[in-house]
């Protein structure tokens, strides 16, 4: 996966969020469905952040970008901010 693919993968789950909120303010969809579709979505936006970051860090140290690997959620969603 390159940096190109993990930044369009990026923007497709930002619009899926910012449609999913959209339909929740008119109404159009279940408030617990909403709040469980969007902690999905916040945790699938992590791991493609740290995705990224991996492959810029390996890239600033010399090293082939190719072997950064997504993480758990789990291991994301546990980084301290």
């Amino acid at each position: 996966m390159t940096e190109e693919d993990i930044l369009a993968r990026i923007k497709k789950l930002v619009d899926r969020e910012h449609e999913l909120r959209s339909k929740a303010t008119a109404g159009a969809v279940d408030p617990v469905l909403e709040r469980q579709q969007l902690a999905e979505l916040e945790v699938m936006l992590d791991q493609a952040w740290d995705l990224l970051r991996q492959r810029r860090a390996r890239i600033d140290a010399g090293a082939t970008p190719d072997e950064a690997q997504q993480n758990p959620a789990r291991q994301v969603e546990g980084y301290l901010q």
